[in-house]
């Protein structure tokens, strides 16, 4: 089997070059490379033209769109009938396409996603936040290996799916964020089926400071909102758990200012995550740094989650006027 790679950039050259290094080094290369820049101005084409490599390379530029019409566009330009995204931002281990091409030659599966992690040359910053992001006790293993295998909603990052898939869903709908569950979600209703591969797991970079951070789950919070509206089963109880710790906390907090044991539940939460983060990269500044990312995400989600609520079902705004600022400006 081959594989057609798309990935989508905007104004990221370098994280473009250092993902492709690593595909570069891949043990089974059957696979063409599609980068489409999304009308970036800082523009990657030079690094790809000036590139030796024994896999084809094809770029594209494109007015900017959003990553869900860049990937669409270059499915429309792929050669094979397996598609396979990674955001830019990835670094790919060396098995990742001989461990597919294994798992769906014994498993066939229209669709599939796997993991991701932290490579050791990402920063502090980086770690912490990928903690924060796969955590359970943060997003409670939804991200990963907790889901049914059967029925695994892979994310943008790290997903492949069939032209046969693309054919009946049309591809990535015209959500600016949260396209890529929605595209799941489709997969799903449209009889197809997904699965975890939990071997093929990529290295996520992710985000380098915490107010990028913020913005990022601030947006996932607001597009979970979204995704319920244009799929109401999708929303599950365990997508309100950073609203309610986000009240929640504030709540005892306020309160230990009359009594102090208030802040206990507080303090366990910080303990847990030190040592769990502390002991997995053996740093006490990760272990610190994961705590920070923790209320970073629990509280920018939480808070675009109610904000979505408060506009999209209260109001009744339509998607568009009522996030133009932070999705489409």
């Amino acid at each position: 089997m081959n594989f057609s790679i798309i990935i989508p950039v905007y104004n990221r050259p370098d994280e473009v070059k250092e993902l492709l290094e690593s595909l570069e080094q891949q043990t089974v290369k059957n696979f063409e490379l599609i980068v489409v820049e999304d009308g970036s101005t800082h523009k990657c084409g030079h690094i790809l033209r000036n590139t030796q490599s024994d896999f084809p390379i094809n770029y594209f530029f494109k007015k900017n769109g959003g990553p869900a019409s860049a990937r669409n566009y270059g499915m429309s330009k792929a050669k094979y009938d397996y598609f396979v995204f990674f955001d830019s931002d990835c670094i790919i281990p060396p098995d990742y396409f001989k461990i597919i091409s294994k798992e769906l030659a014994l498993n066939y599966t229209d669709a599939y996603g796997g993991p991701d992690a932290a490579h050791e040359s990402f920063s502090p910053i980086q770690k912490a936040i990928s903690y924060s992001m796969t955590s359970i006790f943060t997003t409670g293993g939804i991200r990963g290996g907790n889901e049914k295998m059967e029925q695994f909603k892979p994310r943008s990052f790290n997903m492949g799916y069939s032209r046969a898939v693309y054919e009946k869903t049309g591809g990535f709908s015209n959500m600016r964020f949260g396209e890529d569950v929605d595209m799941s979600l489709k997969i799903l209703q449209n009889g197809f089926r997904s699965r975890l591969i939990k071997k093929a797991f990529v290295y996520h970079k992710r985000r380098t400071n915490f107010r990028q951070f913020y913005k990022q789950v601030h947006n996932s919070g607001i597009a979970r909102i979204n995704l319920f509206i244009r799929h109401p089963k999708s929303l599950k109880i365990v997508h309100l758990f950073p609203s309610i710790f986000m009240l929640g906390s504030i709540f005892l907090l306020i309160m230990s200012f009359f009594k102090e044991w208030f802040t206990l539940p507080l303090l366990l939460f910080v303990f847990l995550i030190f040592i769990d983060a502390g002991f997995k990269y053996r740093s006490i500044k990760i272990g610190i740094l994961s705590v920070i990312a923790s209320f970073v995400q629990l509280y920018g989600y939480g808070l675009g989650f109610l904000k979505a609520v408060w506009k999209r079902l209260i109001l009744n705004r339509k998607e568009f006027y009522a996030f133009r600022k932070s999705f489409y400006d």
